[in-house]
Formats: C-alpha cells, structure tokens, sequence
C-alpha cells in the first residue's frame, strides 16, 4: 500500500514538474513562451471602430472605339461626313441599337477597400491604389456612419496614401502603428477589413515571413500572413495581439491561398509624416543602377559568395559619379550598414534625407574602396527607352544582327548602332540566363561588342564550362546577365 502511494505521488510530481517545465521548454530564450489567446474576441472589438470601409467614384470615358463603331455603323449625327449612306434603312442599325444600345460618352467607376484611423481628427491611412485618381471618397464607420473625405498625400512608390475625413466628429476612435521590425515569423496577426464589401470582416493567422519581394514596386519590404486577405482588404490594418498596426493590408496572390502582403508599419511611419505635411514622400537618391549578385556572378568577380548590390550603371552628373564610384562596382556597405541583397540599397537611399553625407563602401576588382558623397532628391525616373552584318547564332543560342538605322525603326529601338539579339534558342544557354529579343549586347567580360565580329571574335574563345558575363542594354536600362558555356 505504501508502495502504491509512493508510486502515485511520484506521478503527480512528475506532471507538476513536466507542466512547470513545458512553457520554458517550448521558448528558445529560456523565458516562458505566451499561450495562444482562448479568443481573438476583445482584440476584435477594440480594433474595429477604427477601421473604415473606404468607396470611391470615379468618372470615366467612353473608349473612343465605340465613338468609331458608332460613325462605321452610320449612328452618327448630321455632321462633316454626313450620316450613313443608307439613311434610316441602315441594316447595319438594328445590330447596332440590340447589342451596342445608347453608349454614353461616360460613366461612373467604383470601388471598394479599407483603411483606419491614426488619430482623433479624423487622419486615415490606406493603399494608394484604393484613392488614386478618385473623384469622390466616401468612409463608413463600424456603425454605419458615412463621411465624405479627401486626399491629404499619396505615395505611389510604397502603396500608401492619407487621406482625411471632411467633417470628423469629435473623439474619434484610432490605432496605434507598431514597430513591425520587433515581429517575428510565427506571430499571431488579426486583419480588420472590407472584403468584398463584406463589412468590417476579422481574419486571423500568423507572420508567414518577412522581407518579401514580390514586384510591387521599388521599395518591396512586405510582410506575409496567412490571415485570410481578399480584394476589399487593401489599406486595412494588420493588428499584432496588442492592437497595434504592423501591417497594411495590400496585396495578394490571385492563384494562392493563405498568403497575403501588408506593407509594414515602420514603412508607414517614415511615409506618413511626410504625406501629412506636403502631401508626397521626398527620397534620396544616388545615381546608380543596380542588379543583384547571383553565385555565377559572385564566382566571375572572384567573390566567395554573393551579396550586395552590383552596380550595372552610373548615371551622369549624380552623386555617385561625382564621388567615383564605377560600373561593375559592388557596394557592400552603406552608411556602416552592411547590404546583404540588393534591394536593401534604394530602401536605405530612398530613406535617407537629400542633403546628407553618406559613405558607400565598395568592392572593385577584389579590393575595398570607401567613397564618400552627398545625397541628393530623387526626381521621377527618366522615360524608359526602347532597349547589322549578317544574322549569326552561336553555340549560346543566340541570333545576334548589326543594328543599323532601318533595323532600329523595324524594331521600335531609339539606338542606331551596336548589336541587338534577334532571336533567343528556347532552352539554351541564353535563354537560361534570361535574354530576351531586342537586347543590346554592349560588352562580354568586360570586353567591348560593337559588331557581329566581335562578338563572334569574343565566343569562341570562351572555354567550356565557364561562366561568362555580359553586359547588356534592355529598354534604355543596364544590365548584367551570366551565360554557362555549354560543354559541347
């Protein structure tokens, strides 16, 4: 009997320990991990009244083809021209009235999304694109109560757009951005939004990850959740378990499931200020065009492994120019902070304030070289530019032709000289390391093409299993490409 107690009070101190323990087991740091909430319910009913659901109105035009449908069909008034020569026994005219009908010179778009309150007067942040280009915004709180509202700032560039309640009413409700550089992979996030004019919806789930790039735009940055976003929840809030903001709810993949994108709120806060005050987001810029540094380029520069950020172009009379820095340079290091993949340099450039000293830190042929420059304001980026002998191709696949002055017109290129990719062999090397017909080819390791010779001059010499470089010129804009010489 004794031995029987002692056996159960063995396992009753057992599971006290194991339950003790479990918490603290569970936490890489040692510290007792949080507990999933019983209930999302009163993070919910805090957070919502300050969601708005955002519609705006748009006046369109008539596309001008139905204005030539409608003269082809003889509809047209008395007029220059007259009207159809079949007057108004026109066969043509009940076609046109039974499937065309009285189309109008205009009409009226709208559209739905989302957005929330960041302070008691009524400031809301959204997408840009929920309020780009709208002629009337309307805000609808949890309640039902509808506000006209307007465009306080807009930043195409991150997504973000201000925008403020005509006539607030007093002690509005508002959230708090948070700091989203403290989120972690794995945290539990709620989005309050408009989904499909679904009012005021609240999804859950977690930070999927970080840093994603998807091509949005230049800045990239976002987050990704697997809290259900849908089109409607552009400009809601993505709230961390202590009701702050550390997302904004902004795109989707239209074949996936489960993954969403918000715009972190440390973005916001670096934007926001500055819509509030002048209405767009001044940035700094140094005049440079980058590319990232893939393994075949990190191995044709003799780099141990790849990072930074390569430069493919220097722009003319910009701060970097000035300061020396090269094509083929590699900036490893901006400000002291170290860049790792290159779309980390436009978001640290673009965030720094023009008129700032910085230093760029750069490898060139191997050997670290510190320059130091002024940043200056990025303007609008130049108009995008359209990127001879006899046809050639090559082991390579490629179909290379001296471009000449008929050739350009024929292929809408403003160049008139240099040599330009024809075709590009499906499944070759080249079509491997992403050429594309039109490419300007300007330079093979280094070493300047101007012509089918000497591009042919430079290819077979190139040795088996090697890697060569190319310097390329697409729709007015630098870059570098890698080929893997074929074997055989």
């Amino acid at each position: 009997m004794c031995q029987r107690k002692l056996i159960i009070s063995f396992v009753v101190l057992s599971l006290l320990t194991l339950g003790a323990m479990t918490p603290a087991l569970l936490s890489p740091s040692g510290a007792q991990a949080a507990l999933a909430p019983e209930t999302f319910a009163d993070l919910a009913q805090k957070a919502s009244p300050a969601v708005v659901n955002i519609s705006t109105e748009k006046k369109m035009k008539t596309d001008k083809s139905h204005e030539r449908m409608r003269e082809f069909f003889g509809q047209r008034p008395p007029g220059p021209g007259g009207p159809s020569p079949f007057g108004q026994d026109d066969p043509f005219r009940e076609f046109f009235e039974k499937f065309f009908g009285d189309i109008p010179k205009s009409f009226k778009s709208r559209s739905l999304g989302s957005g929330f309150i960041i302070d008691a007067a009524g400031l809301i942040i959204t997408n840009n694109h929920v309020v780009e280009g709208s002629d009337k915004i309307k805000v609808k709180l949890e309640g039902g109560k509808e506000f006209e509202a307007t465009i306080k700032g807009r930043d195409p560039k991150t997504d973000l757009a201000l925008i403020q309640i005509t006539n607030p009413p007093k002690d509005l409700p508002f959230l708090a951005l948070g700091n989203s550089d403290s989120v972690r992979v794995g945290d539990w996030v709620l989005a309050v939004g408009n989904p499909f004019g679904l009012s005021h919806t609240v999804t859950q789930g977690i930070i999927s990850a970080k840093g994603r790039v998807i091509g949005a735009g230049p800045y990239d940055n976002f987050l990704q959740t697997d809290a259900s976003i849908n089109p409607g929840n552009s400009g809601g809030p993505l709230l961390n378990l202590k009701g702050e903001v550390v997302g904004i709810n902004t795109a989707i993949l239209a074949s996936g499931q489960g993954i969403g994108f918000a715009t972190p709120s440390n973005i916001a806060k670096s934007v926001i200020p500055q819509l509030r005050e002048k209405g767009k987001v001044t940035r700094g810029m140094i005049g440079v065009q980058v590319q990232n540094v893939t393994p075949e380029l990190a191995k044709s520069f003799g780099m141990s492994e790849p990072k930074g950020a390569l430069v493919a172009e220097v722009n003319p009379d910009t701060p970097a120019e000035k300061a020396g820095i090269q094509r083929e340079d590699i900036i490893v290091e901006f400000n002291g902070h170290p860049i790792q993949e290159m779309n980390e340099l436009p978001r640290m450039v673009a965030e720094t304030a023009p008129g700032t000293q910085a230093t760029v830190k750069v490898l060139r042929q191997g050997k670290e070289k510190t320059f130091k420059l002024t940043i200056t304001e990025l303007k609008d980026e130049r108009p995008i530019k359209a990127a001879g002998g006899e046809e050639e191709g090559s082991p390579l696949g490629l179909t290379v032709k001296d471009l000449d002055a008929n050739l350009a017109q024929r292929l809408q290129l403003k160049e008139t000289k240099g040599l330009v990719v024809m075709q590009v062999e499906s499944g070759s090397a080249a079509a491997d390391a992403g050429f594309r017909p039109g490419d300007l080819i300007e330079e093979i390791n280094g070493q300047k093409v101007s012509s089918v010779k000497d591009y042919l001059k430079i290819v077979t010499q190139l040795k088996k299993g090697t890697v060569a470089r190319f310097y390329i010129k697409r729709q007015g804009k630098n870059l570098y490409l890698t080929v893997e010489i074929p074997q055989s």
